[in-house]
């Protein structure tokens, strides 16, 4: 597991290569997540990830809240421990994101194609 920056974050979800998790409960996540993140509540990440992402060697990038969130962190060694190689954690999460002015994904939108999420990210 490694630790990214808000940068670094960017740039995978630019490249469109990564697959992005929240590790908040799912109230959270239905009021507004990072474009193209699916949801693993922390009460249930070890029992869905390899059902959720099966490809061991997926780059995947996990985020909670903000720093003080424990569970994007936790979630990335239950990871590392099942065998999975290109773990990330955006330890800053989606406070840091939306402090940033980078785009959200907000409830009741339909989910942004890859293309919309580049060109947002591109003019943020």
């Amino acid at each position: 597991m490694q630790v990214i920056n808000r940068e670094q974050a960017r740039e995978f979800m630019q490249q469109g290569d990564a697959v992005f998790i929240e590790t908040l409960p799912e109230e959270y996540f239905k009021k507004e997540h990072l474009p193209r993140a699916m949801n693993i509540p922390p009460d249930e990440f070890a029992e869905q990830i390899e059902q959720r992402v099966p490809d061991k060697s997926q780059k995947v990038v996990l985020y909670c809240a903000d720093e003080e969130c424990p569970a994007s962190t936790k979630s990335a060694k239950t990871m590392d421990e099942l065998g999975y190689e290109n773990v990330y954690d955006y330890e800053a999460g989606k406070k840091d994101w939306k402090e940033a002015g980078l785009p959200l994904h907000e409830a009741g939108e339909p989910e942004p194609s890859q293309d919309e999420v580049a060109s947002a990210l591109q003019s943020s």
